[in-house]
């Protein structure tokens, strides 16, 4: 294995950069940031900051989307410069950047640190110290932890869902300036719901991972893969009542998140008791419908009289302050 790892990275390193053009830079940077990925990020952080208390500065929000994105495209470039070796061997990623030499690795590790710093510097200028020390700690735990984790341990989806659950929380703290329950809810509920999101998605690519030595679930205890699926889908009910219950949302979000946590939940339990490529792909695709629609209905049932509130503690406090 070890000896087709160096023989694929000498072909990789060694295979030459076709001339770099406006047109094919930008695609290539768009892909080393995983455009996609990166804009389901980003979306999770927008609501993140659009569920919190007095959610009405605009430029914040600008601010916060940008740094927010720039660290997403940081940690993603890293990961590739890190991963493209292994890269090669799975038909998954066989056309990432640096497997098809569209940039060299040096290239593309200086716009992962470029990046990073800049969405550091955005964050601490424009937000608040710790939003940016969010952004800044999620790129070290996605490149320096995650990333090498996958290949000595399952563990590392535990510590990738920590990862997903944190850009939620930046929004909120770009907001508030405090890690409160609001934050730790948000950041819950998305932890909870990569477990079927990611779950489903390595089983089907099951055979890509065990080639380049990946320690997935779904390779080494598939039977565990699909349990964990099906109990974080559980955890994912528990999660949405505690919105309302800490003011967060009116108490039809619990209503309307129970029917579409059900359905779900119905096809985590297909996945759970019969794992197959047709129940995992129903899954993974049923979870890239059902966080979208979560977390419009969170903001569509938000509770405003909460954040009434905060605007008016604000205001009170301006005006002693003019005073």
């Amino acid at each position: 294995m070890q000896h087709r790892i160096s023989t694929l990275d000498a072909e990789i390193k060694y295979k030459p950069i076709p001339p770099l053009t406006v047109a094919s830079l930008a695609k290539a940077y768009k892909d080393l940031a995983k455009a996609k990925l990166a804009a389901l990020v980003v979306l999770t952080s927008m609501c993140g900051y659009a569920m919190a208390p007095a959610a009405t500065d605009l430029s914040c929000l600008f601010a916060t989307t940008v740094g927010t994105g720039l660290c997403v495209a940081s940690a993603n470039a890293i990961n590739q410069w890190i991963e493209f070796p292994y890269d090669a061997q799975m038909s998954r990623t066989r056309n990432r950047v640096l497997v098809r030499r569209a940039l060299t690795p040096l290239h593309a590790f200086t716009f992962g640190t470029i990046t990073g710093i800049a969405g550091v510097g955005i964050l601490t200028s424009f937000v608040n110290p710790l939003t940016a020390f969010l952004g800044a700690a999620n790129i070290v735990l996605y490149t320096c932890i995650y990333t090498p984790m996958k290949r000595v341990a399952i563990v590392n989806t535990w510590l990738g869902s920590i990862v997903g659950a944190i850009p939620p929380m930046m929004g909120w703290t770009a907001c508030t300036n405090s890690l409160d329950a609001g934050a730790w809810t948000l950041g819950a509920l998305l932890y909870a719901w990569q477990f079927p999101h990611f779950n489903s998605l390595a089983w089907n690519l099951r055979e890509d991972y065990s080639k380049a030595g990946y320690r997935m679930m779904a390779v080494t205890d598939p039977v565990l893969n699909a349990r964990v699926s099906l109990r974080h889908n559980l955890a994912l009910f528990p999660l949405c009542y505690l919105a309302p219950y800490i003011g967060m949302t009116t108490w039809w979000f619990a209503l309307d998140s129970t029917v579409i946590n059900s359905i779900l939940l119905f096809r985590s339990f297909k996945f759970w008791y019969d794992s197959n490529d047709r129940t995992a792909r129903d899954l993974f695709f049923g979870s890239l419908i059902h966080l979208p629609i979560i977390l419009a209905l969170m903001m569509f049932h938000k509770n405003n009289t909460e954040a009434e509130y905060w605007i008016e503690v604000e205001e009170d406090e301006n005006d002693k302050g003019g005073e």
